[in-house]
């Protein structure tokens, strides 16, 4: 007797996997499909444009001034950048030509990179303390950026006509300013594509965000501008007029930027568009190429992770937070909003489909085992399942095309096995966004959890 209820035991408790693998299964396969057909209407959008012959914001080396005119500021943020801040610097100097005066904000407590921007020497370098104790948020490194070209202005007369941004570890391309001056009259946010660098055209880590960005804006912010939904920023490699900067401001007494905010860039940019500032998102091909911002990207498991953590958590937490969704007839960026913040959600599929296969695994080992027909049916709905395999399939279709015409076609062909691998780190990114974000929502202070950065040796970089 007693064996035999055993047996009976072991029988139902296989019955119950059976059970939770179909559920699993058919959980992951409708939310891979929602997904799938989300990402497949914005493709047929990009597609349309590109047949109908329309193009965005279209310009012409001649139509760019030969010097740009304006005044402008460039802001870069930093914290422990002393390794990269320095050739940063002078690769900017050298390569960009114009009335620009670059500000440098580094905290009281960083001394070695403060030391490295003074070894630069040049008039046209300013040096901020941050009087606070790093980190704090790279919000609050802008907005003493802020203040002081405010103050640098009256003191010296003159009125700053928009705000660049860009990282410690940027490659400056030489005709950004030119772009950004030739459109700053008709625009007051102005955009440039981010293009990461990888060496010898190989990278696991890094290849997933060079994948990523040839996709994201190659086609999706290409899209999103073309829409007119609000443009998100990518903090680096974009132009603020500075009316739209005081108009922010002015609504958060003088502050420009959002110092409790892990993604000040991103909500900058939803903000700018509630008021209804003009934004531009600008892929111009000029006789240097793709005027575009370079820079590596994290190339170790670990540093990814939180470089991901930190994107999850300001973007589809925080963010959600801080920007809510768009004014109720915008449905367009009802959209967009959504797509920005579903990454947790795919996340929570992602985890359910690789769960569910390893199950029906399992599974079909104890069928097999024991010599016992399933009670109940495993796999998902045959039209359910071959939907999703189509789906995929043009998901990589797509990648592959963005990443081969960014860089190339040895390149490309890594885009599936860096599918996976940029999805197993979203997959431990996500506990750590969520941790993240609890600590902020029970009152702890945003902190500053950036990576360590390297800045290229230009002649062995592989640029698109």
């Amino acid at each position: 007797m007693i064996v035999a209820g055993g047996a009976d035991d072991r029988m139902q408790a296989l019955a119950g996997l059976e059970v939770a693998a179909r559920e699993l299964m058919l959980f992951a396969a409708v939310g891979l499909l929602v997904g799938g057909v989300d990402d497949l209407l914005l493709d047929l959008l990009f597609l349309i444009r590109r047949l109908l012959g329309l193009r965005g914001v279209r310009l012409t080396d001649a139509a760019l001034p030969a010097t740009p005119r304006c005044r402008v500021a460039i802001f870069v943020p930093t914290w422990r950048e002393r390794h990269v801040i320095e050739p940063m610097l002078r690769t900017l100097l050298a390569r960009v030509v114009g009335d620009y005066r670059v500000f440098v904000a580094v905290y009281q407590n960083d001394p070695d990179t403060a030391a490295a921007v003074r070894a630069v020497a040049d008039a046209r370098v300013r040096l901020v303390i941050n009087p606070h104790a790093g980190p704090t948020t790279k919000a609050d490194n802008l907005n003493q950026l802020w203040h002081a070209m405010l103050a640098a202005d009256a003191r010296e007369g003159v009125a700053t006509r928009m705000v660049v941004l860009h990282d410690a570890e940027d490659v400056a391309h030489p005709d950004e300013l030119r772009v950004f001056d030739a459109l700053i009259d008709r625009f007051d946010v102005i955009q440039l594509p981010v293009q990461p660098l990888v060496r010898d055209g190989v990278a696991l880590i890094a290849g997933t965000y060079a994948d990523a960005f040839a996709e994201s804006h190659g086609k999706t912010l290409v899209v999103r501008a073309a829409l007119g939904a609000g443009l998100p920023l990518a903090g680096v490699g974009c132009a603020i007029a500075t009316d739209a900067l005081r108009a922010i401001a002015a609504a958060r007494g003088g502050i420009a930027f959002d110092p409790g905010c892990l993604v000040e860039d991103y909500v900058a940019g939803l903000r700018l568009a509630e008021l209804r500032f003009r934004a531009a998102f600008v892929r111009h091909h000029g006789a240097r190429g793709l005027v575009a911002i370079g820079e590596f990207f994290p190339d170790t498991f670990g540093a990814a992770i939180r470089q991901k953590a930190r994107w999850m958590a300001g973007i589809a937490l925080a963010g959600w937070d801080r920007t809510g969704w768009s004014r109720p007839s915008h449905l367009l960026d009802h959209w967009m909003r959504w797509r920005d913040r579903r990454a947790l959600l795919a996340v929570v599929v992602l985890t359910a489909a690789y769960l569910a296969a390893l199950l029906y695994g399992v599974v079909l080992g104890l069928l097999a085992w024991t010599g016992r027909a399933p009670v109940t049916t495993i796999s998902p709905p045959g039209g359910l399942l071959g939907g999703n395999m189509a789906l995929l399939g043009w998901r990589m279709a797509v990648r592959v095309a963005f990443s081969w015409r960014a860089y190339g076609w040895r390149h490309a062909i890594g885009v599936p096995v860096r599918f996976v691998v940029g999805n197993a780190i979203d997959l431990a990114a996500a506990p750590l966004a969520l941790k993240r974000y609890a600590q902020t929502w029970r009152g702890a202070p945003p902190v500053w959890d950036k990576t360590d950065h390297v800045f290229p040796d230009l002649p062995e970089a592989v640029a698109p």
